[in-house]
């Protein structure tokens, strides 16, 4: 029954009838989590470990976590919609009380890579790459053979860019051009699957992809060929002038939340685990990389290219 003031406003729901909704949602979003880990392989392990100690460890939360995405991904598609997710954020809390989070309102964060890896991993990139990491990319690529694209490349993550390229703009701004330089530390490894060799210039349009933004964003869609893991598509005037950043994935875009390239690559980086999608195979090592040395995830169990595992020796151990 609806309560109806006086005065003519507008109706509203009575506060007992929202409570036994709210109240409907959670058990609704309680039983599908545990619906989900009681059927699916695993599951029942992480259910028993949360009985036996009153909590999940890391790697059994990472597993419950893949258990439910991999689900998501399976009855919803690649991308869900947030009301999906947040209900599943829900079921989690209210089935595993002890993974609420105190400081949120609604007790879960809105970021799935947060969930997975917590809020210290998340913000390693952003915190770390300008202090710790993007000073040693630039000066170990200028120790590699020079070409014209890793000149250019050089004098754009120095912010030395006086020249102006043949468009008449100065290539990618700095940070981008850093993640550009890593990717020619860490050159794509030869596939048995690839019938040709593809190098670092060629591997970077498989990160980033500049898009005037006078162009038609469906158009660009339609003109990918075959299929492609995610890469960001950066859309403005220029490459130094982008007024927004998506994440292609299954020719579909994903806005980005962040304004800055540095953040863009973030969340590009952070799609591959919330979606369970594997790393470009020419982009594999830097993706490793940055994994295991600069987000500090699953390191002892990451299969490594001996180039990364030199890299990250030498970063550590250099100041």
């Amino acid at each position: 029954m609806l309560h109806i003031s006086s005065d003519g406003e507008t109706p509203r729901t009575p506060k007992r009838l929202r409570s036994d909704e709210e109240a409907c949602q959670i058990r609704s979003a309680r039983d599908l989590i545990q619906q989900i880990l009681q059927t699916k392989p695993g599951g029942i392990t992480v259910l028993e470990e949360y009985e036996e100690t009153g909590t999940l460890c890391d790697s059994r939360r990472r597993q419950m976590i893949n258990i439910l995405a991999a689900h998501m991904v399976e009855t919803v598609g690649r991308i869900p919609q947030r009301q999906t997710k947040e209900k599943y954020a829900l079921g989690i809390v209210t089935l595993f009380p002890a993974l609420k989070d105190p400081l949120s309102k609604k007790g879960y964060i809105p970021q799935d890579f947060i969930i997975l890896f917590g809020p210290e991993t998340a913000a390693k990139l952003l915190e770390r790459w300008h202090t710790c990491f993007k000073r040693k990319v630039i000066r170990e690529a200028e120790s590699l053979t020079t070409t014209p694209v890793l000149q250019s490349l050089l004098k754009s993550a120095r912010n030395q860019c006086n020249d102006e390229s043949s468009e008449g703009h100065p290539e990618w701004d700095s940070d981008m051009a850093s993640f550009l330089l890593l990717l020619h530390i860490l050159p794509p490894q030869p596939s048995r699957k690839q019938t040709q060799k593809i190098c670092p210039a060629q591997a970077m349009d498989h990160l980033v992809v500049f898009h005037k933004s006078c162009r038609s964003l469906e158009d660009h869609l339609e003109n990918q060929e075959g299929h492609r893991q995610p890469y960001l598509l950066a859309s403005g005037t220029h490459k130094q002038a982008i007024s927004t950043y998506y994440i292609v994935m299954d020719k579909k875009l994903i806005p980005c939340l962040g304004t800055t390239s540095l953040a863009a690559l973030d969340e590009l980086f952070k799609v591959h685990f919330v979606f369970s999608v594997s790393y470009d195979n020419a982009l594999s090592n830097m993706y490793t990389f940055l994994q295991t040395t600069v987000y500090g995830i699953d390191v002892e169990n990451t299969k490594e290219s001996p180039k990364v595992k030199e890299l990250r020796a030498k970063f550590m151990n250099s100041s």
